[in-house]
């Protein structure tokens, strides 16, 4: 280890240390975004379709559960319209709209999917900030103050 002056060490420390804090907050953002997202998802009282390929009756309040229901509904919309989707529906077609307020299930669920991607990725930020804040810490010693020496006055 190369040595460092008392006022680089201090720089370092303290870089570390506001990456330590700043790691924190992203932890404490992430997890509050989760389990806001998760509690409002589950506020919807979803289930998961019973013909569904997995988590068939499952409430939706996770990322998966709310997956595996948008993938669900848009079978189901797919299937009441002959396959076809809004933009190739006629403009007169009664089943537009069963493709459209599919579509837009979907989207909603889909964003919550989203939501909880962003907030697990501010965790592991947060995690990662907080490790690289405490190597920095870890990489130079605290400063020493020395107090100054008395001189003693002679005559």
């Amino acid at each position: 280890m190369s040595s460092v002056s008392a006022g680089s060490a201090t720089k370092v420390r303290t870089l570390g240390l506001v990456s330590i804090i700043l790691g924190l907050v992203f932890v404490v953002a992430g997890a509050v975004t989760w389990g806001m997202v998760s509690t409002k998802l589950a506020a919807e009282n979803i289930t998961v379709s019973s013909d569904a390929y997995m988590l068939a009756g499952a409430h939706v309040a996770d990322p998966v559960t709310a997956f595996v229901q948008a993938d669900m509904i848009s079978h189901h919309a797919l299937e009441a319209t002959g396959g076809k989707t809004y933009a190739e529906l006629d403009k007169d077609d009664p089943l537009r709209t069963t493709a459209m307020n599919g579509s837009f299930l979907r989207a909603s669920l889909f964003t919550s999917v989203i939501a909880f991607g962003v907030a697990l990725f501010a965790v592991g930020v947060g995690v990662l900030a907080a490790i690289l804040g405490w190597a920095l810490r870890l990489s130079v010693a605290e400063p020493v103050v020395v107090a100054p020496a008395k001189v003693a006055a002679t005559e």
